[in-house]
């Protein structure tokens, strides 16, 4: 297939007839209109290329009902709204000259409102909350996977590939020529690659793309997901964003620099301020760090995210800032000017982005709101301190279970306020039951460790 020519991701601008144009040019014949229920998993309806036109005019239906936590069936007629400069041809699916596209879509009610439980409409609705107070958000985000082997029968297991280590090469790091593959197909499609390298893990993989503002930014890693897993597949490998698939080695994460702009200005920059971080900056921080724990459920969202969330694995669970220090919370890198930025280094690559970055950019609107002042920075490291000194030092924790995080969110306004009413209650609901059924659940350990004993 002839290589898709355009600009950048996040400054690229399509018109209608530029879509009929590229279907024509690029012979699709499937357009995939996709979305993302609560969860962040992504949907899609494909329809054959001759009904472009329909698609643009916002005229293509959906069951709302059969969506987790979308619309019941009395009021299920939703529709497709496709964001044309999200048209994105898939390279991995030009077998046998069958070329499919898609378009990224939020879903609108049938009077025409956008509908409420729609992640992406609801970010859209938080980043309108951001402008009136003068603020945009950009965000880098640096998520963490596994490359997995499938046995014969083509079933996922979890051994991995390799036994490499951080910044590992060839011919220890046998990942590198499956994450080449990732970095061309994700530069084919318009991303902006800073670098790619082994983690720490066996097995484990990172590549960094390019910072965006907030709504491309979850675009870019819902797109990014899809991507890796489709190559990954294409080399026999399954690729995993689950936190901690192994037990006893580093999970993954997925930090996010985060950065507020007036207009063309680093709001977070002032040469001027104690370590050149402006009042916004510091308000933002204190945000963060006072809502940090009523937001953790959403921007880590599973039972297994807080088997990453222990300490000794480098997991960033003190709740606390640093300007250099990577066993805190956040992290402000040495960069100042316009790439003065903080780094949250809680979540994790399982989140659904338009909700977790909706949460983060309402902390820390917040944190602006009402001038809430961060503590002061922590430069020791916390992994070393004992109980007791963290206690007087003031450092607290990140919930340890789902349960506990779900404890927070539940009488949290900052939290209600990212979410909205509908997509808070139906998130709550589903995350309470998968709690209840891992509660319940008798596993393996548990045989292990009783059944014969008992």
């Amino acid at each position: 297939m002839t290589e898709f020519k355009y600009t950048r991701l996040d400054k690229r601008q399509f018109t209608k007839k530029d879509i009929k144009g590229f279907i024509e040019e690029y012979n699709i014949k499937f357009i995939k209109l996709q979305f993302v229920d609560i969860n962040g998993q992504v949907k899609n309806m494909s329809i054959p290329s001759e009904h472009i036109e329909k698609a643009l005019n916002n005229e293509i239906m959906l069951d709302g009902s059969s969506i987790k936590g979308f619309r019941s069936i009395e009021t299920s007629d939703m529709f497709f709204h496709p964001d044309i400069n999200s048209f994105q041809i898939l390279p991995w699916r030009g077998k046998d000259g069958v070329n499919s596209a898609r378009l990224i879509c939020d879903i609108y009610n049938a009077d025409g409102t956008p509908f409420e439980g729609c992640p992406r409409c609801n970010l859209k609705r938080v980043m309108k909350a951001a402008e009136k107070m003068g603020f945009s958000m950009n965000i880098g985000p640096e998520a963490e996977f596994f490359l997995f082997s499938k046995n014969k029968e083509g079933d996922i297991t979890t051994t991995t590939q390799d036994h490499a280590g951080y910044y590992d090469v060839g011919p220890e790091d046998l990942g590198e020529d499956v994450r080449a593959d990732i970095v061309l197909t994700l530069k084919e499609m318009g991303f902006d690659i800073e670098a790619s390298h082994h983690e720490v893990a066996d097995g484990q993989h990172e590549i960094d793309f390019r910072y965006a503002d907030i709504l491309t930014a979850a675009d870019n890693v819902t797109t990014f997901r899809i991507a890796v897993k489709a190559i990954a597949a294409q080399h026999n490998l399954h690729a995993t964003f689950m936190p901690k698939p192994i037990y006893g080695i580093n999970g993954s994460g997925m930090h996010c620099n985060v950065s507020l702009f007036e207009g063309d200005k680093n709001a977070f920059y002032d040469k001027s301020a104690e370590y050149e971080l402006s009042d916004t900056a510091k308000y933002a921080i204190g945000g963060m760090l006072k809502h940090v724990k009523s937001i953790t459920a959403i921007t880590n969202p599973l039972v297994n995210s807080y088997k990453r969330l222990v300490p000794g694995y480098e997991a960033p669970v003190y709740l606390a800032w640093s300007l250099a220090n990577r066993s805190a919370l956040l992290r402000v890198p040495a960069k100042r000017g316009v790439s003065t930025r903080v780094e949250l280094r809680s979540p994790d690559p399982a989140c659904n982005p338009y909700l977790a970055f909706a949460a983060i950019l309402e902390a820390c609107l917040d944190g602006i709101r009402n001038k809430i002042d961060p503590p002061a920075p922590v430069e020791s490291n916390i992994y070393k301190l004992t109980s007791k000194e963290r206690k007087r030092q003031r450092i607290d924790s990140l919930p340890g279970s789902l349960a506990e995080a779900l404890e927070n969110m539940d009488k949290s306004l900052v939290a209600q306020a990212a979410l909205g009413e509908h997509i808070f209650k139906e998130f709550m609901t589903s995350k309470k039951k998968e709690w209840d059924s891992f509660r319940t659940y008798v596993s393996q350990w548990e045989l292990d460790k009783y059944l014969e004993r008992y």
